[in-house]
């Protein structure tokens, strides 16, 4: 019985299914790292999304609460921008820079639409957080912050495997 294990693992080795895939490892650190871009151009450009708007998305209220949320949604994000790469067809496209960029960006536009001009108003209103984002929230600045965000993330995680 050992024998088989040890085969099959040297089997699965072999044919670098390991190795070579898409790492849900490498979409946390490369979520982290555009999640910092991102945390970063929000601390200058826009203070109180990550010091109000964030954190109360738990319930929390604080610059260094609104960080440690913003950076958790970061990996999940990136854990998710990762999963996909699995597809034969983006498992493709993502083997050059620019293929795996241009998918972190179509992501960050998804993620604009999506987590902050959706999702984000509605959160908000639910908790009841005093001055929510309007619904759609669609804001050019949130476009730019989520653009960084997929821009690196696709550039680290090219970096990264």
């Amino acid at each position: 019985m050992a024998q088989e294990v040890q085969q099959e693992t040297q089997g699965f080795e072999r044919t670098g299914a390991v190795r070579d895939g898409p790492s849900w490892q490498h979409g946390v650190e490369a979520g982290l790292i555009g999640g910092l871009v991102m945390g970063v151009l929000f601390s200058l450009l826009m203070p109180p999304v990550i010091e109000n708007a964030i954190p109360a998305l738990v319930g929390l209220s604080g610059g260094i609460a609104g960080w440690v949320v913003h950076m958790s949604i970061s990996a999940v994000f990136g854990v998710v921008f990762v999963a996909p790469l699995t597809q034969p067809r983006l498992a493709a496209v993502a083997e050059s820079l620019g293929g795996v960029v241009g998918l972190g960006l179509a992501y960050g536009v998804i993620l604009w639409v999506v987590a902050a001009g959706v999702v984000m108003p509605l959160w908000l209103s639910a908790v009841g957080f005093p001055s929510p984002p309007p619904l759609p929230n669609l804001a050019l600045m949130g476009l730019v912050t989520h653009l960084v965000f997929g821009l690196v993330l696709g550039a680290s995680y090219h970096y990264l495997r």
